[in-house]
């Protein structure tokens, strides 16, 4: 039993090696080459343990870290959507329970069960560790493109009102993390890196 255990954990620990090769919107800091999802998770669990303090309440800081670990597996299947994309849904699309039902089934079922669990946690956003995991989802892109003067808002054209209306989230999680990202955002309308309409 417990070699058929770790086969399967090793199975998933291969599978997820695909996270490397999915290549999001936004570049990294200070670049123009575009960041992968490993990458993503990576620095998203840099930021929840340098970043915790700033919750707007205590958490399990062992979750927070799971979820921003696993949350963007599923893009290995459903792909990743652009944040500001109006022609696709971004809330637990069917293509993205079906990835996390497949990859995370490839552990064993106590194992895949949990996964699961906390995947759905992180996108329901109800508990504060999910609120914060996202909050640390919507932060990260705001730096990178504040450190490449616009990014994605400019090669994109998105105006500062949808970045405002999607990045206010972070203030679910953290309040103080907002305020300091909204000063960000004007200053890159003040800087004509984002612009803001009348």
């Amino acid at each position: 039993m417990e070699i058929e255990q770790l086969k399967q954990q090793m199975a998933f620990i291969q599978e997820i090696d695909k996270v490397k090769y999915i290549q999001r919107k936004t570049s990294l800091f200070h670049s123009n080459r575009r960041e992968n999802d490993a990458e993503h998770s990576w620095h998203l669990a840099m930021m929840t343990l340098v970043l915790a303090e700033h919750a707007n309440t205590p958490l399990d800081v062992l979750k927070v870290l799971s979820m921003v670990l696993i949350h963007d597996i599923v893009e290995i299947d459903a792909g990743d959507t652009f944040l500001y994309d109006s022609t696709k849904n971004h809330d637990n699309t069917q293509e993205e329970r079906a990835a996390a039902q497949r990859i995370f089934g490839l552990l064993p079922p106590q194992q895949a069960e949990r996964f699961i669990a906390i995947w759905e946690e992180f996108e329901a956003g109800k508990t504060e560790e999910a609120k914060f995991a996202r909050a640390m989802d919507r932060l990260e892109p705001i730096l990178q493109n504040v450190s490449n003067a616009g990014g994605t808002w400019r090669q994109f054209d998105v105006p500062y009102h949808k970045v405002v209306e999607k990045k206010i989230k972070i203030k679910e999680g953290s309040e103080q993390l907002w305020d300091y990202a909204k000063e960000l955002l004007d200053a890159s309308v003040a800087a004509g890196n984002l612009k803001k309409e009348e």
